[in-house]
């Protein structure tokens, strides 16, 4: 089991957040899906999800990678880095074309071979942050 859930949240990353193929969100989510980590004005659900995927497709192309993966049970753990190309909107900033990298964890709890919970925590404001300095001249190290 714990090598399923493993393997269940990894390809849930690269099918849903990397490719977004949507039409496989039925294969990782639970019936009874909640994601903690939406912003208010979506529904905590599954749409909820697809439509924060979809809202950030429409200002970054993106990749993630899981640099860590810790599962235990039903919990797993991912340590990711995105790879960031801001494309369009984002709180307020013009698309810059600029590349940019943010860390961050997401959380997920599995029921019955499904993400039934997830929570994330991603670091916007190091996205911000590269996107400001970078349009007043100065660049970061990567």
């Amino acid at each position: 089991m714990q090598q399923a859930n493993h393997k269940l949240v990894s390809e849930f990353v690269e099918q849903i957040w990397n490719k977004q193929n949507f039409e496989k969100l039925d294969d990782f989510i639970h019936p009874e899906f909640k994601d903690f980590s939406l912003p208010p004005a979506l529904t905590p659900d599954k749409e909820g999800l697809k439509n924060w995927i979809m809202a950030t497709c429409a200002s970054f192309e993106h990749k993630t990678v899981i640099e860590d993966q810790v599962t235990e049970g039903d919990k797993s753990i991912v340590k990711i880095r995105m790879e960031l190309k801001h494309i369009g909107v984002w709180r307020d900033m013009p698309p810059t074309n600029l590349e940019v990298l943010t860390q961050g964890y997401r959380f997920f709890k599995i029921k019955a071979g499904k993400i039934l919970e997830h929570w994330a925590l991603i670091d916007g404001q190091a996205i911000e942050s590269q996107l400001k300095g970078a349009s007043n001249g100065c660049t970061l190290p990567r």
